[in-house]
Formats: structure tokens, C-alpha cells, sequence
């Protein structure tokens, strides 16, 4: 049975008049990596500065492994390690200097100290610039070491906030496969406004919109959720819109250019299969047929349209 870490509880938040989140609910579980998705102005950074005790929030409780946040905030905090947008980096230590003392700050114990630095570096495999500048690192590393001030004292949740920001491809590909080893003890909860990053590293989304939590679960409920509703396809002979939208599941068809058409579809993606018989029967000689990719503006406008509007949270 999976050990759940982190539990939020209908969290709510005002500033001023306006409620910025209103009755959020989830839960974190050890071993598994979860998105939280949002515009801007959804409540996405209001939800991680409460999760991380930044911010006390208006209504709502938040347990980390059992501890109250708000009751007990120097307790649970201690099992938090959080890596901000932007890594808190002195660039003008060592790698070493560094981490030991973030350790400090940590209260990781004085015999405990050597470990528990080599144990970070040689997670997030920077042992070999133990004594370069940070200043001299390229990109990557220095998120690397940013990484590791974040699991030094070995916390049971792992908050990162946007982590992958800024970094190149391969970068990227290094820091996915990071976050994916410390998801092995740990639970891990990291922000981004990129789809495909989510996608490539998590194991569950939560999505924020208007304040209110609009998705909750799986990936692969969420992939299943925003299978495309489009595609494109090139004819050299090309059909009347109107042999198109004959197809059962053709919705509309117009045509980009003389012999490109986007189709909008209903239900199954077997579409596709039903143009490419109907092309070869009819002589349409199909040259390209493609499905566009949903944007995550997309479905931000499909969920939002479920969320309600922002008044005080519900009892």
C-alpha cells in the first residue's frame, strides 16, 4: 500500500477581497511524482507558497507525513525540500562550500554533515565539481546543485518550481531523470505551465484554474482527456467538403489551402482509417494525413468552463 506523504485539505486563500484558491484537496504519495498545472492567475503559486509554509492560508489544513503545516510549521518543515524558480544559489562558493552549508541550515547533525553532502552530490551527480565555483557551471549543473540543496537533509516530500526552466534539451533530458531517481524515496510535487513536462515525468496532474482544482488524477486519465479533436490531410485529388462531413464522425471541414483540409472530429481517432479507405475507393490520393496536437491553453478553456466562479469557499 502506497505511504501517502502530503495531504491537502480543502485549502482556501484570500487576498484581500479575492479568494486566490478555494477548497483544494489532494494527496502526494511516496514514489510518485506529481504535476500541478495553472495559468497565470490560476492559484498555482498561492497553493505551492502555502504548500512549502511560505504562506498561511485563510482556510484549510495541510499534513506532512501526519504534522499539521499550520500547527507545527518548524516540525514539517524539516520533511520539505524545495527548490524555488529560481535555484537560491551562492555563486561564489564552491559546490562543497555550498552544500554544507545549506546542510547547516538544514540542522543536519555535525557527524552527519560529510554523508550527508556526498549523498546529494552523488545523487544528482556533481561529486566531480565538488570544489568548482558554482559561478563556473554551465545551466545545468548549477540546477543540479540546486537540486541537491533541496534533498540534503533528506526530506520525505520534494517541491520543485519549474525546474526544467531555461535549460536546453539535453539538460532537460538529465534533470527529468533526476527528479525520477529521487521519486524512488521520496514523494516529489513540481510546478510548470509545460505540458510536455509533465507529461514526460509525472505519474499524476492536478490542474488549477480559476482558483478551483479542475482535474485530479492520473496521466493517463489526463492523456485520455485531451485526445485531439483534429487532424489535417493533403489530397492530390481532393474531396468536396461535403463528401467529408458525410463520414459519421466528421463534425466540419475547410480547406487551409487548395489541397489542405483540417477535419474536426467527434469520439474515435478510427476516423482516419475510414479517410484513408474512402480515398483510395474515391481516387482522392491521400498524401499526408496528420492529428493535431491539443495546446494547453486548450484545455485550460475546456476545464475552466467546469470550474466555478470565484466567491467564498464552499462549507
Amino acid at each position: 500500500m502506497e505511504t501517502t506523504i502530503v495531504r491537502v485539505e480543502d485549502l482556501s486563500h484570500q487576498y484581500s477581497k479575492d479568494w486566490a484558491i478555494q477548497n483544494i484537496s489532494f494527496e502526494i504519495k511516496k514514489n510518485r511524482i506529481l504535476g500541478l498545472l495553472g495559468s497565470n492567475g490560476a492559484g498555482k503559486s498561492t497553493t505551492m507558497n502555502i504548500l512549502c509554509g511560505v504562506l498561511n492560508q485563510t482556510h484549510g489544513n495541510i499534513f506532512i507525513d501526519g504534522i499539521n503545516l499550520k500547527e507545527n510549521p518548524v516540525e514539517a518543515k524539516k520533511l520539505i525540500g524545495f527548490l524555488p524558480q529560481t535555484p537560491p544559489l551562492h555563486l561564489d562558493l564552491t559546490v562543497n562550500e555550498y552544500l554544507i552549508h545549506c546542510a547547516q541550515l538544514r540542522h543536519v547533525k555535525k557527524e552527519d554533515l560529510h554523508n550527508a553532502v556526498e549523498r546529494a552530490k552523488e545523487k544528482c551527480g556533481i561529486a566531480h565539481f565538488s570544489h568548482r565555483l558554482i559561478k563556473n557551471l554551465s545551466g545545468g549543473y548549477r540546477q543540479r546543485v540546486g537540486i541537491a540543496q533541496a534533498i540534503i537533509h533528506e526530506p520525505k516530500l520534494v517541491v520543485l518550481d519549474e525546474p526544467t526552466n531555461g535549460l536546453d534539451p539535453n539538460q532537460i533530458l538529465e534533470v527529468r531523470n533526476l527528479i525520477k531517481k529521487i521519486s524512488e524515496d521520496k514523494a516529489v510535487i513540481f510546478s510548470s505551465h509545460i505540458l510536455s513536462e509533465v507529461q514526460a515525468t509525472c505519474q499524476d496532474i492536478r490542474m488549477i484554474e480559476n482558483g478551483h482544482m479542475v482535474f485530479a488524477d492520473t496521466l493517463d486519465a489526463f492523456n485520455n482527456y485531451i485526445v485531439a479533436d483534429k487532424l489535417t490531410a493533403s489530397f492530390e485529388n481532393p474531396p468536396t467538403i461535403d463528401a467529408l462531413t458525410a463520414i459519421d464522425e466528421i463534425t466540419a471541414a475547410v480547406y487551409l489551402s487548395p489541397k489542405k483540409v483540417q477535419i474536426t472530429f467527434k469520439g474515435t481517432q478510427e476516423v482516419a482509417e475510414k479517410i484513408v479507405a474512402l480515398s483510395v475507393s474515391n481516387n482522392w490520393k491521400l498524401r499526408e494525413i496528420q492529428f493535431e496536437k491539443v495546446s494547453l491553453d486548450e484545455i485550460f478553456a475546456q476545464l475552466s468552463k467546469k470550474a466555478p466562479a470565484k466567491n467564498s469557499p464552499t462549507s
